[in-house]
């Protein structure tokens, strides 16, 4: 089918979860949005079975990144194609060096949410990823991004200093306090990437509205997050690198390494003691760069696995992170993005690794 063929009206004939606790018996997808009354045409429509969540959720991916940078639209399409068929069918895009605008116009591939480019210092991130600047300019760069993205912006909050030889913040507190309120002026939510402790306190203060990794959160700062109700993307799957990624830069970065060894050992109590103090979670892969796209049943099953609740792992991914970044879910009129499954994904998180059918904008999609 073209982009251009109206959608046929489907009927979907199952479980329709419309939220943790509710479930519908049912709904149809006319012209690629939602409905629950009976369409003209229904006597023709396609009928499709199963368990439905809505469309999953990547908060944290990267379409049109590489491990050495920026690639082209025909890798980035094949990026998207694999969150596809997972599932995933809004992205939140925690920086990219791509201009990936063209994908709004194709109704096949998944929703984006772009938070521009990351924004680095200098030679402390990986190399073609990010602006790369200095604290005088952060302002002007933060201002920047919020324009081109779509209401984030992507600090990396924290990296490497080789001096150190250690993970150290990136950025003094003045600068982030000026940048993260001229992002809010411009009506746009800022986020960081910090693996480490050190820079937490001053973004959270600063005003700072999420924090990608937090694998650095403590019994000090995890009360200040929930405070303030600054949310976290964990990407339990990405802190599954650690080990290797410590053992590569043994010999040159011993501390570096035995932090990065820390923090991974306590990945899982981290997540667990944010999530009992009420800090909202949600799941990213951090696909791109060197992680494979379509991983988001396995970051799910690694949340349940860290001690959140499976139910509270799936709003993590559906109807929570959904209302999040402020999309819809299955209600009347919204865009027909769901996902089907043979079992009720609630009873086992596992579910999700295998979907009977993917519908985007009201069309079976594969």
């Amino acid at each position: 089918m073209s982009d251009h063929e109206v959608a046929p009206v489907l009927r979907i004939d199952g479980r329709v979860l419309v939220g943790p606790d509710e479930v519908r018996d049912g709904l149809w997808a006319v012209d690629g949005r939602i409905t629950y009354e009976r369409p003209p045409g229904a006597d023709d429509a396609v009928t499709l079975t199963g368990w439905v969540l809505p469309g999953l959720v990547d908060a944290h991916c990267h379409v049109g990144l590489g491990h050495q940078g920026p690639v082209d639209a025909a890798t980035s399409e094949k990026q998207a194609l694999a969150d596809r068929e997972a599932g995933t069918l809004l992205i939140r895009d925690a920086g990219s060096p791509s201009d990936t605008r063209w994908v709004d116009g194709r109704e096949d591939l998944p929703k984006i949410i772009r938070a521009g480019r990351h924004i680095a210092r200098t030679r402390r991130y990986i190399r073609n990823f990010a602006h790369e600047i200095e604290p005088g300019d952060l302002v002007a760069y933060v201002a920047r991004e919020a324009r081109r993205g779509d209401g984030w912006v992507k600090l990396v909050g924290d990296w490497i200093d080789r001096d150190a030889g250690d993970l150290a913040a990136c950025w003094p507190r003045g600068e982030v306090e000026a940048a993260i309120a001229e992002a809010h002026r411009l009506g746009a939510r800022v986020t960081a990437h910090c693996f480490a402790e050190d820079a937490l306190r001053d973004l959270v203060e600063a005003g700072i509205d999420c924090v990608e990794h937090a694998t650095g959160l403590t019994e000090d700062t995890i009360p200040l997050f929930a405070e303030r109700g600054v949310a976290i993307v964990p990407t339990l799957v990405n802190i599954a690198t650690f080990p290797g990624l410590a053992a590569g830069g043994e010999a040159r970065y011993p501390r570096w390494s035995a932090h990065m060894r820390r923090l991974h050992a306590a990945r899982y109590d981290t997540v667990r003691a944010a999530y009992e103090a009420g800090i909202p979670v949600f799941t990213g892969t951090d696909a791109g760069g060197s992680l494979a796209h379509g991983l988001i049943a396995e970051e799910v099953a690694e949340l349940v696995k860290a001690g959140i609740p499976p139910l509270d792992a799936l709003s993590a991914t559906a109807w929570g992170a959904r209302r999040w970044l402020g999309r819809p879910v299955l209600e009347e009129g919204a865009p027909a993005d769901l996902v089907m499954y043979d079992e009720d994904p609630r009873a086992d998180v596992r579910v999700l690794a295998s979907p009977r059918r993917v519908v985007l904008n009201g069309r079976v999609t594969g």
